[in-house]
């Protein structure tokens, strides 16, 4: 299917260059007495780079032909995260810290995610949107910070530091949007 530029939408997959993108961010830009260009943040799918152009109204490009299916994580060592198919565990492939981005930083083991897949090759893969993990980490709140809703930081269990609210202690589960990077809600409260 062709695209134009007005189909570059986040999330939206496009080849650019012969290679797969996928739209991280858009926006309509009109300048007096220019075309009206389309600005895009997005991310190569094969390598990871992330770059921002602008387009115009008369580009149009071809839709990535993605496929997708449901792999497990099962664990990283120096840079490398391994996974396996779901309904065959002696398939196992790796993909790297560059290629994964930040999706690296909430990649937890014996987690179902969805692999993507161009050409018949796996080439990431996409998160949840909101996965639940445990506070490994979390300095104690400072009596009179609470009051203005403070935040802090804290470390879950795959080693990643996120902003949390002030109440959040360490041993407690929370919840984190996945594609933002941020705190969502506490799920379940440390005794």
């Amino acid at each position: 299917m062709s695209l134009t530029s007005n189909d570059l939408k986040p999330k939206v997959f496009f080849i650019y260059e012969g290679q797969p993108w996928v739209v991280l961010e858009s926006h309509h830009l009109k300048m007096q007495q220019r075309r009206p260009v389309v600005q895009t943040r997005m991310r190569n799918l094969i390598n990871g780079k992330i770059i921002e152009r602008n387009f115009q109204q008369s580009d149009n490009f071809e839709e990535a032909d993605i496929a997708r299916k449901t792999v497990k994580f099962i664990y990283a060592n120096r840079g490398e995260f391994w996974f396996t198919e779901l309904n065959d565990p002696s398939k196992r492939f790796k993909l790297t810290d560059e290629v994964l981005g930040d999706s690296s930083k909430f990649l937890k083991a014996n987690i179902d995610i969805e692999a993507v897949m161009f050409n018949g090759e796996i080439i990431n893969i996409e998160l949840p949107i909101k996965i639940d993990y445990k506070v490994t980490e979390a300095p104690p709140a400072i009596k009179g910070n609470t009051a203005q809703g403070g935040v802090k930081q804290i470390t879950i269990e795959t080693g990643a530091v996120i902003n949390a609210p002030l109440f959040i202690n360490e041993g407690d589960v929370i919840r984190i949007n996945t594609e933002t990077g941020e705190y969502a809600e506490r799920v379940e409260k440390s005794n």
